[in-house]
């Protein structure tokens, strides 16, 4: 193989393992003859169009510990527009700086990119691969990916406190929103909160249509049994005719900035039905958190940036390592590649079969699926057998 340099590029929202990749990319960069350095681009694409690269050949070998256990990204990442010209201009800026190798970190619209990037370097011998990372879990063509078990983690066990207190003063609705434009992947995790003893009673995903009359159905139903209901709804919630149940606040070509679907939907209980209602919206919380960070989705995050440099570094370029969960009782995956034209911009949505049948919940073929992600059990609360 010609030697060169490689090139670590972020892209989209960060995780809370986006760097243990970046840490497995380092220790499989130093053992390969053909890498003679490894940048990192400063700000995602938009370092790279401006030549801004962080030099990590020098990176003290003693920190990557705490660099893997650090949430966020630690080189910049970002949402930059990319057209035919800034390719050209990517594919330039490659060339001048002896960079032979690029691997790119993130979600769907970062694969996009990643294929993009590798038709237009293709001729010049420059090798491209993606590195899996989002906390929606909406990439196509693998079991999951890294950033998920960690978000996942976060929000059952956020989810499962919350239940606690609701459950310690029954009096009202609580609305908790969480994250996912059109994949209910990571609400439906919050059904995994029933492991402390209490749980959502309702989830509702971005594969069903919302009812909004079903709904409060729903609710009242909950609320009249239990003098309390926590429910669980995804930002992407959406009518029959795909418009969403509240009106996006900012869009841009391919990202959607959702209003308050939770205060909207404790509005609407406060309104209808004539129930104190509340709303919690964790945000950006669930993918920061180091606290809730699964062991098992940072090695799975640092094993992809391993493997993804090994793919390069064998001459293989236009493909994104993926997750094959394995048959058996016990959890293990296998790492494959697989071309990134499988990959781009193909979402992948719950299926039919791990979604309750009325629409408002998860089945256990889900919560069996998304346990082993979350990296052991979460907390196990006491309660008074009376209550």
């Amino acid at each position: 193989m010609e030697k060169g340099k490689l090139l670590v590029i972020h892209g989209g929202a960060p995780t809370a393992v986006m760097n243990a990749s970046l840490v497995g990319v380092l220790k499989a960069a130093a053992r390969q003859e053909a890498i003679t350095g490894v940048l990192g681009a400063n700000g995602g694409t938009g370092g790279v169009l401006s030549g801004k690269f962080i030099d990590l050949t020098t990176f003290p070998k003693d920190n990557l510990s705490r660099l893997a256990m650090t949430p966020g990204s630690a080189i910049g990442t970002s949402r930059t527009p990319l057209y035919a010209p800034e390719y050209e201009r990517m594919r330039e800026v490659l060339l001048a700086n002896d960079i032979r190798y690029v691997l790119m970190n993130g979600g769907n619209g970062t694969m996009d990119t990643c294929g993009k990037l590798a038709a237009a370097c293709a001729a010049d011998g420059i090798l491209v691969g993606g590195i899996p990372k989002t906390i929606d879990n909406d990439i196509a063509e693998t079991d999951h990916a890294p950033g998920y078990g960690s978000a996942a983690r976060y929000l059952a066990a956020t989810v499962s406190e919350i239940a606690q207190d609701l459950h310690g003063l029954p009096i009202h609705v609580c609305i908790v929103e969480a994250m996912g434009r059109n994949a209910g992947w990571l609400a439906a995790a919050s059904a995994l909160a029933m492991e402390g003893g209490y749980g959502p009673d309702l989830i509702y995903l971005p594969e069903r249509d919302f009812d909004e009359d079903a709904f409060l159905a729903d609710v009242q139903e909950v609320y009249r049994k239990k003098g309390c209901a926590l429910v669980v709804a995804s930002e992407g919630l959406h009518k029959a005719g795909g418009e969403p149940i509240v009106e996006p606040i900012f869009r841009t070509d391919r990202a959607v900035y959702y209003g308050d679907v939770s205060a909207h939907l404790a509005n609407l209980v406060i309104r209808r039905l004539g129930i104190k209602a509340r709303s919690e919206k964790p945000g950006i919380c669930g993918r920061a958190s180091f606290a809730h960070q699964s062991p098992v989705d940072r090695m799975e995050a640092e094993a992809a940036g391993m493997a993804a440099v090994q793919m390069v570094a064998g001459g293989r370029s236009g493909a994104m390592i993926s997750f094959n969960r394995l048959q058996g009782d016990n959890y293990r995956i296998d790492l494959n590649e697989v071309p990134i034209e499988k990959v781009m911009m193909v979402e992948r949505k719950m299926p039919r079969d791990m979604i309750s049948q009325e629409g408002n919940g998860v089945t256990e073929k889900f919560t069996k699926w998304c346990m082993p992600l979350l990296g052991g059990p979460l907390p196990s609360f006491f309660h008074f057998p009376e209550r």
